[in-house]
């Protein structure tokens, strides 16, 4: 029997931007990105970085994987657990910690911009496109006002 003690002991931290902004024509939306493998929607994620706080690291992976530029919470929204497929194909099991990111703008060019596809969601769009169960929770908790308003 696997016990939280044990997956706690195998998981492997990361750190993601929950991109969100307030566009005129559509209220309030939620940018997800594409992995570059699956090609799933997802959030801008990755490992911690030495000498950057969290919250500091996730906006740092926002603007590579997507070229956002905003306000990062210090707060983290929650996070959740996902299988990452490394290169070796051997898998590992990450727990990303989600961090709001208020979008300022969108650069015209970043690091990733040949390797993804991005677009932006209502909250209940983005919280249905997520294949993880737990980002869609965190998505369907930090925008639940939003949520009810749209239906």
């Amino acid at each position: 029997m696997t016990t939280y003690a044990d997956v706690e002991r195998e998981t492997r931290n990361q750190v993601g931007a929950l991109p969100f902004q307030r566009l005129p024509e559509r209220g309030l939306c939620v940018l997800l990105i594409t992995s570059r493998e699956s090609r799933r929607w997802v959030i801008p994620k990755g490992w911690p970085m030495k000498g950057r706080k969290p919250y500091d690291a996730a906006a740092r992976e926002a603007y590579e994987e997507a070229g956002l530029i905003g306000q990062v919470g210090k707060r983290p929204l929650g996070f959740y657990l996902y299988e990452k497929r490394l290169k070796n194909r051997d898998a590992v099991l990450c727990q990303v910690k989600v961090f709001p990111l208020e979008v300022r703008k969108q650069l015209k060019s970043w690091p990733e911009q040949d390797q993804r596809e991005d677009r932006w969601f209502t909250p209940a769009e983005a919280a249905e496109a997520v294949a993880e169960a737990g980002l869609a929770a965190i998505i369907r908790s930090a925008f639940k006002g939003e949520m009810r308003k749209k239906g």
